[in-house]
């Protein structure tokens, strides 16, 4: 998100200064790393829990499409980004990856039916196939269907627009061209000591080193944004803006099973995503994703949720006491005593076995092994608790902009769809927090050359959008065949195939 939105300043004032202050030694080694998150392009192409029944029946697609219209402006800015040599080797952080859903028994066989039927009303997912049938299932996933009985009833939706993001990758990258330019100063190994209003309205941050624990120097800054995941909601308090006191946080980690195994990444090119457990948070939705890291292929098979107190995999075990104030201790206490399933969810996932994650994993893949499986401790999430006037508590899902009255100060707060709707979500902090800027003829114009589809609905409109995955699909190199049968990224080769396509003027496959 910070790298995201250094990037939008830069082009929009390429004459103001900026900082950026981490706490690792390294740049997005943390919640943004590819081996800490899922790395789906969040379309709701597959994500059941963003197409909610109704209590009449009907399937409510409203979050799906706008997530999937969110991820549109992403795709548009990495493009722009990678037109303009911010952003290099397409392969290196984005690659088509299909996105299924996949479910099992009558009801959930219903509701997929229901969901497909739903969404194919809609121009942006108007590319998906329905089946019941072993066979054709098999043909898109073959070693989900094998060893499995006939007479189980399956169904699964399949669409070729997924991807498989690197997030890490695409940090690293921004963050490498923002170091390139004179008014830009990264600070790593420093920590965030206090945050504190000036008397003319400005924030004075004071850092120190991480490792000495010696203060090293006090920025004064006309805008601050926390970007820190979950560590933003404890920097905010500090900052004593009111509006950080209507926030609470529990924090909620995940785990993976991984196979690098050549005769399973080889058979296996798909992000399924199945049916979350009754009581389960958004972000424990079951799925078996192919991932590229680094050139190379994986599966991953999660996650399966695990507590810490700390509010990030590099925290510390204080993180929750810390951030309870008098002001968030009832609605995080209503909240706990309203989501018993969730509670009751979580203890069970702590006491599941070698042998138990084995079972999950083997409704996915009948045939898996533990042999072939490492289990991997993904990163922490925080999940939002915000104050309300009838409940006392709500649990809040998705990303949330706290922003100060003044607009001096903003963070960002939530889980998934997190860093897939980076782009969208930081143009949306952008207007709350630079109001007189952001509708100037100066801003807009740059703007709309960065995204040139945003205020645009291109759910509404077909040929739009079919121009967009078109155009976007090219600039990201998504139209080459998917690699298989090796856990190596053979770019020269598919680089050569992209060009050959490109030559002959062949269709894009998006």
């Amino acid at each position: 998100m910070s790298a995201t939105l250094g990037v939008l300043l830069h082009e929009l004032e390429p004459r103001w200064s900026m900082m950026m202050v981490e706490r690792l030694d390294s740049v997005a080694a943390e919640s943004s790393n590819g081996w800490n998150n899922a790395g789906t392009g969040h379309t709701a192409l597959a994500e059941l829990n963003y197409t909610p029944q109704t209590s009449s029946g009907a399937i409510d697609i409203a979050k799906a499409v706008r997530i999937n219209e969110d991820f549109q402006v992403s795709r548009q800015f990495w493009a722009w980004a990678v037109s303009r040599g911010i952003l290099k080797q397409p392969r290196s952080f984005i690659n088509t990856t299909p996105h299924m859903s996949f479910v099992w028994g009558d009801e959930n066989t219903r509701f997929l039916k229901n969901r497909y039927t739903a969404l194919q009303t809609n121009a942006l997912f108007q590319r998906m196939k329905y089946s019941e049938s072993h066979d054709e299932i098999a043909q898109w996933v073959p070693l989900m269907m094998e060893g499995r009985d006939p007479r189980q009833k399956v169904a699964a939706t399949w669409s070729p627009l997924g991807t498989d993001v690197n997030f890490g990758e695409i940090t690293r990258q921004y963050v490498r061209y923002l170091s390139s330019q004179s008014n830009f100063n990264l600070l790593l190994n420093s920590n965030v000591q206090t945050i504190a209003r000036n008397a003319d309205g400005t924030w004075r941050v004071t850092l120190e080193d991480t490792q000495s624990r010696v203060q090293t120097r006090q920025v004064d800054a006309r805008f601050v944004f926390v970007g820190a995941g979950g560590g933003s909601l404890p920097l905010l308090q500090e900052s004593g803006i009111p509006e950080a006191r209507e926030y609470g946080g529990f924090p909620v980690g995940g785990s993976f099973l991984v196979a690098d195994n050549c005769d399973i990444t080889s058979r296996h090119f798909a992000k399924a995503y199945g049916k979350a457990s009754v009581g389960s948070p958004p972000m424990s939705v079951p799925h078996l994703d192919t991932r590229i890291l680094d050139g190379k292929k994986a599966i991953l098979f999660g996650p399966f949720a695990t507590f810490s107190t700390k509010f990030l995999k590099n925290g510390s075990y204080s993180d929750l006491l810390a951030s309870t104030r008098m002001n968030n201790i009832v609605p995080m206490v209503r909240v706990g005593l309203s989501e018993f399933s969730l509670i009751k969810y979580l203890a069970g996932q702590l006491t599941l076995s070698d042998a138990n994650r084995l079972r999950a994993l083997q409704e996915y893949l009948p045939l898996a092994r533990q042999e072939d499986w490492r289990l991997w401790q993904a990163g922490q999430r925080v999940q939002i608790i915000k104050r309300d006037k009838a409940k006392g508590g709500v649990l809040k899902l998705g990303t949330e902009i706290v922003c100060s009255k003044d607009g001096s100060i903003a963070g960002l707060l939530g889980a998934s769809p997190g860093a897939s709707t980076a782009a969208p979500i930081m143009l949306s902090l952008l207007e709350k927090a630079f109001q007189g800027k952001f509708r100037t003829p100066a801003w807009q114009a740059k703007i709309h050359k960065i995204v040139p589809g945003y205020g645009t609905q291109l759910s509404l409109n077909p040929d739009k959008a079919r121009e967009s995955l078109s155009k976007t699909s090219e600039i990201l190199q998504l139209c080459a065949p998917p690699v298989r049968g090796s856990t190596e990224l053979e770019v020269p080769e598919v680089r050569a195939v992209f060009s050959n396509a490109r030559e002959r003027r062949v269709e894009p496959v998006h």
